[in-house]
């Protein structure tokens, strides 16, 4: 009699519980349930780009978790000019000979085309465990973190080639590359403005925590990885590309004209500048604040610039138009270098955010409208491989950039000034071969839909 009490006065209680586990469980669910249904739209999950979307996400934030935890340690633990040894120290020891390694992760993984599930997996667990492997580095101030850094940094850049490479395997119809790579891009530059601030969280518990976390990130990767399309694997029809022509039969960037090439040349000097306004910028700014600002305030200012810019031009070249590729990157050198000469005459606050913001916004758009130029001039049969070629090229821009702007006095005007004169480099490389290859016009269109 007293089971049967107990009993009927506990069905409500349960039901109540379960009610409260519903009501706690739904956030949630529908959270996921509404980015599964954002990433898969318009035949994006069809075509297994939805999932190639999310993964990216994923790789964004863990990324931005081993960043946190590194600039921490390497950057705002110190005194200022310690600092800037420091970072001098993790250019050389990471940054130069991954310049001397870029070139080799393109033409290595061009021998692994029925592998790229595998090497994206390979790459996500080969953070993760490089993570854990600094975790202790960062807590004890070893110079094991330097090595580790640099494995972190190859295995991101091997991801990047190969996911560059299996986009355009992953079109949904009537899909182009450049929307599919807005797509890509923004999911992660989304998942990177949500993952900071939780890194941040996470590093006042520890200095090994934002690592923790980047551990589990890459891990929930690896196995994302493989659940990909098994068409990512395919190779059919391809063929290497080379950025050199040591033949005439041979396939060549330099064989599909004068846009591709003048488009590389652009998008290094764009990249070359966000190198050196990151460090630049990162020292300058934390010696003199902006505006009477406090140094945080100053580089968080200057970094939400360049973060706002960066997210609108991916934004902007998903939804634009573009039929002229070479002329919007002519115009983003023009803008850019504007933004910069203002900077460097008028040196304050509201345009050294400014050119951040420039320098994001038509760094990513003059991206997208290179992809275009690959996707309309070179091959289908050597297009993948170009753009692992290009990506590392950039790549080394930017350590380029990066190393100028360790190395210049701490002198806002001086910097703004070099700045410019990176942009004009490029402008002058690039800007009226743009022009003369948009005007003539004797090239098919891409779409840019």
């Amino acid at each position: 009699m007293a089971t049967a009490r107990s009993s009927e006065a506990s069905g409500p209680l349960r039901r109540a519980g379960r009610k409260v586990g519903r009501a706690l469980h739904l956030p949630f669910t529908g959270t996921a349930r509404g980015i599964r249904k954002a990433t898969h739209a318009h035949g994006a999950g069809e075509s297994g780009l939805g999932k190639l979307i999310e993964l990216h996400a994923v790789n964004g934030a863990g990324d931005v978790m081993i960043t946190v935890a590194l600039a921490s340690t390497v950057f705002f633990s110190v005194p200022t000019d310690e600092a800037r040894g420091r970072v001098a120290l993790y250019l050389a020891v990471t940054m130069a000979p991954f310049t001397l390694l870029a070139p080799v992760i393109g033409p290595l993984l061009d021998h692994i085309p029925h592998g790229r599930r595998a090497a994206m997996a390979s790459a996500m667990f080969a953070r993760a465990l490089l993570a854990v492997l600094l975790s202790g580095a960062v807590a004890s101030g070893s110079l094991e973190l330097y090595p580790a850094a640099l494995g972190v940094l190859v295995s991101s850049k091997a991801y990047g080639v190969v996911r560059s490479a299996v986009v355009p395997r992953l079109l949904p119809p009537r899909f182009s590359l450049v929307k599919a790579n807005s797509r890509v891009t923004l999911a992660g530059l989304l998942a990177t403005g949500i993952a900071a601030p939780v890194g941040v969280g996470l590093q006042r518990i520890g200095p090994q925590w934002p690592l923790y976390g980047a551990c589990a990130l890459f891990l929930l990767g690896t196995y994302w990885a493989f659940t990909m399309p098994h068409k990512v694997d395919s190779a059919k029809g391809e063929r290497k590309a080379h950025m050199l022509t040591h033949g005439e039969k041979r396939p060549s960037l330099r064989t599909v004209g004068p846009s591709v090439l003048h488009g590389l040349q652009a998008n290094a000097a764009h990249r070359a500048l966000s190198g050196f306004l990151i460090f630049f910028l990162a020292f300058l700014l934390r010696e003199h604040p902006l505006g009477g600002q406090s140094a945080a305030v100053s580089l968080a200012m200057v970094g939400v610039a360049a973060g706002v810019g960066n997210a609108l031009g991916t934004a902007v070249g998903a939804w634009l138009k573009a039929r002229g590729p070479e002329l919007i990157i002519a115009t983003m050198l023009a803008l850019v270098l504007t933004a910069a000469i203002l900077a460097a005459v008028f040196f304050v606050a509201g345009l050294v955010a400014l050119l951040g913001a420039a320098a994001g916004f038509t760094q990513a758009l003059s991206k997208l409208s290179l992809d275009a130029l690959i996707q309309r001039d070179v091959p289908e049969q050597v297009r993948t491989s170009a753009f692992a070629r290009s990506e590392t090229l950039l790549q080394m821009s930017w350590v380029l950039g990066g190393a100028i702007g360790i190395s210049l006095p701490l002198n806002g005007s001086l910097g703004m000034s070099v700045a410019a004169a990176i942009v004009a480099v490029g402008a002058l490389s690039a800007g009226r071969g743009l022009l003369s290859s948009s005007r003539q016009g004797d090239a098919p269109r891409p779409r840019v839909a």
